[in-house]
């Protein structure tokens, strides 16, 4: 749902490669190619000679809440306006124009481009027209290419997914790897006091029911149970829980059981009544 994951709580993520959008066509690709950089932390958008100009009516809704990298974008005249700035420049492509140059992945790229980045240099990467991609003459002002593993039968991608794809892999290797997927406190593993203590009531309900057959087994039986509870890195709540559930079934199955009654006749132990002298 768009919109739906943006908490403007959170930092803005910045900075990244430069992403050069040579003479783009439709305004809506670029807002979508805005919205893909917001999505991974890039924010410095350049347009080389847009076919109508810039503003573009329509970029804006586009972006969808990334308003502020249109907002930011620099405009300029020529490609070699747009790079002069940086020390390395990436070109994208979906096939092979037999340059004598390095043809990578994004995933082969990016920590290069990290390194570099880190180092105080400046990096960029080229997309070319919606129709027909970058030239030739401009791949040759790249020092590599990068294309994307795709259906070869089917390799033409849309503007805004070949942004959105190296943003992705920009993220990963640059920020990604040292985040977590979860913020959750799952609080600390538990004591080994609370295990031992766990693992003897287990194994003594497991006993009472007749699990550790043949006995000979049963060491080797307890042994491998208690390093399954190991490998799932229990916390001092988890212990509870699982006590408290185990607990619960034990009780329940002694509920069940059913209940003798105290008056009730037992063959052999019929007492002969007074007077059958």
């Amino acid at each position: 749902m768009p919109g739906s994951g943006t908490d403007r709580r959170q930092p803005r993520l910045e900075g990244g490669p430069a992403i050069i959008l040579v003479e783009p066509q439709l305004a809506e690709n670029i807002g979508m190619c805005a919205r893909a950089m917001a999505n991974f932390g890039l924010s410095d958008l350049r347009l080389v000679a847009p076919r109508d100009g810039w503003p573009k009516k329509g970029a804006r809704s586009a972006a969808s809440g990334a308003a502020y990298i249109l907002e930011e974008a620099s405009l300029f005249a020529t490609l070699g306006e747009a790079i002069g700035d940086l020390n390395l420049v990436y070109a994208t492509t979906a096939r092979d124009r037999h340059q004598l140059k390095p043809v990578l992945t994004p995933e082969a790229a990016m920590p290069e481009v990290v390194r570099r980045l880190e180092g105080g240099e400046r990096v960029g990467i080229l997309f070319g027209r919606e129709r027909n991609g970058l030239t030739n003459d401009e791949i040759s002002l790249a020092d590599a290419a990068l294309t994307f593993e795709v259906n070869p039968a089917y390799a033409s991608l849309n503007l805004a997914q070949a942004v959105l794809l190296v943003g992705h892999e920009w993220f990963r290797v640059r920020h990604a790897r040292a985040r977590a997927l979860s913020s959750t406190d799952m609080g600390p593993l538990a004591a080994k006091a609370t295990l031992l203590s766990f693992f003897a009531y287990v194994e003594k309900e497991l006993d009472a029911c007749g699990y550790f057959l043949p006995d000979e087994r049963k060491d080797t039986m307890a042994r491998n149970l208690r390093n399954v509870f190991h490998r799932l890195a229990l916390t001092e709540q988890d212990v509870r829980t699982l006590r408290g559930a185990i607990t619960t079934l034990v009780q329940g199955r002694r509920a069940r059981r059913p209940k003798v009654p105290a008056h009730a006749h037992v063959e052999g132990t019929h007492e002969p009544s007074a007077g059958n002298g």
